[in-house]
């Protein structure tokens, strides 16, 4: 059976934080593979200051939480669902949950996280909720008897490369959220490429000011942040396009307490860009090649000019294909796929 057999003509209820339009293209996916959609934010606000909140004491919030949460109740009331699909799990109540099942005893419950528990501790006390469960983090997956499930990249990845003589503009490129030693670091590798004669493009994005400005107060990692040099803006799929076009080599620096592939892996995979990276995590999956990857110690950087003079090889087809969003989905919605990333890994 196929992805499409699933999901024709099936009703899917769709919870996701906002997070740089990914909401978008994956309801849009289930659409394009024949699901109706009833997608939902799991906040009941995407300003900057309830995504502060949110992040710094959620319980502040709790009242406008609870609130938002009934009124989708009401809004679904005397709705059938085939399928409840929450990515994250950072705000969605146990409450909700528990009154969903009773309306909807036939839907199938799945969950998929792409942050670690550890950054997310909502997530563990709904995980009772769900009849699949998947998480981004081998480690998280073994520890709490999940299924491993590693990120995808979108659609518009696979056409970067297809276009000829693209002007490469930037032999490294950075795209990322500003937290813990990502300015530090950045700053290094950009300071070692100018001494190379390496162009360097660097964009960091904030979720919010509020967020800086505690950010900047209780954690040591901010006091180097240039605050000049932050975005409160995400890049548009256009922007992004066209900044990996023009790029050769991209810089990926996972969280220090993350051991979860980053999205920005499998969007270079996507586009079939060289990276560097941080996380050493990435050598034991299938798909890693040291032609492709580079890894580094972030305590003690070494970079080579070598890496930036060769060319790029591609990788098996066919795991290029799991890596698309529509492999990711097949994986969530149809019956589990062996694992194919890591070895050792149910």
């Amino acid at each position: 059976m196929i992805i499409e057999e699933v999901l024709k003509n099936k009703n899917v209820l769709f919870f996701s934080v906002q997070t740089f339009n990914l909401q978008k293209q994956i309801s849009k996916k289930l659409n394009e593979l024949g699901a109706n959609v009833d997608y939902y934010d799991e906040r009941p606000s995407n300003n900057n200051f309830t995504k502060g909140v949110i992040r710094i004491k959620r319980s502040l919030l709790q009242v406008k939480i609870n609130k938002y949460y009934n009124k989708i109740l009401g809004d679904i009331s005397g709705k059938t669902y085939d399928f409840l699909f929450v990515n994250k799990g950072e705000v969605i109540p146990e409450f909700f949950l528990k009154e969903f099942q009773k309306m909807q005893p036939k839907c199938q419950c799945i969950f998929y996280t792409w942050d670690s528990f550890q950054n997310n501790k909502n997530a563990l006390n709904i995980l009772k909720y769900f009849h699949k469960k998947f998480s981004f983090d081998s480690d998280d997956a073994v520890k709490y008897s999940l299924e491993f499930r590693p990120l995808f990249y979108l659609d518009f990845y696979k056409d970067i490369d297809s276009i000829l003589d693209a002007e490469i503009k930037n032999d490294l490129l950075f795209l990322g959220t500003a937290h813990s030693d990502r300015y530090q670091i950045s700053n290094n590798i950009v300071s070692w490429c100018e001494k190379n004669n390496l162009k360097s493009f660097c964009y960091y994005y904030m979720q919010g000011r509020l967020v800086y400005f505690y950010k900047k107060m209780f954690d040591k990692t901010f006091k180097e942040f240039d605050y000049k040099k932050l975005s409160f803006e995400s890049l548009q799929t256009e922007d992004l396009f066209q900044i990996y076009q023009n790029s050769k080599v991209v810089l990926d620096i996972n969280h220090p307490g993350q051991k979860g592939l980053t999205m920005r892996t499998f969007e270079t995979i996507g586009a079939k860009r060289k990276m560097i990276t941080t996380n050493k995590e990435v050598q034991k999956y299938a798909f890693y090649n040291p032609n492709n990857i580079l890894i580094i110690d972030r305590e003690n950087i070494e970079l080579n000019k070598k890496f930036f003079d060769s060319d790029y090889i591609d990788v098996d087809k066919d795991l290029y294909e799991r890596m698309s969003l529509k492999g990711w989905l097949a994986c969530l919605f149809m019956s589990s796929e062996p694992n194919i990333w890591i070895k050792g890994i149910n």
